[in-house]
């Protein structure tokens, strides 16, 4: 996986899942299958995390692509929009946002 960087040219996406203990389980499951299956074999996809509260009430995942256009590309697929209408029926919502590394610390 990338190192996270001030340099870095890529576009960084944060998305956040509310969950209950409950529904985690699934979610990750449908998540790490998105990743493993459809996501990652994207143009212009980099690498990806995803993280779990200890408490199981939320989900992080952190995604790096190439450029803005790509990551918004997969979004539109059919696949991806079947995929996240299952997703959000796991959780309470979610939303992707894109940022910029601005400072990293080693």
């Amino acid at each position: 996986m990338p190192t996270i960087s001030k340099s870095s040219d890529c576009q960084t996406v944060l998305t956040t899942f509310e969950v209950t203990p409950s529904t985690c389980q699934d979610l990750l499951e449908a998540l790490t299958d998105a990743y493993e299956n459809f996501i990652r074999h994207q143009p212009g996809f980099i690498a990806a995390a995803i993280h779990v509260n200890d408490a199981q009430c939320r989900i992080a995942n952190y995604s790096q692509w190439k450029d803005r256009g790509d990551f918004q590309a997969m979004l539109r697929t059919p696949e991806m929009r079947e995929r996240n209408r299952h997703i959000g029926t796991l959780c309470k919502g979610f939303e992707p946002v894109m940022y910029d590394v601005v400072e990293s610390f080693d």
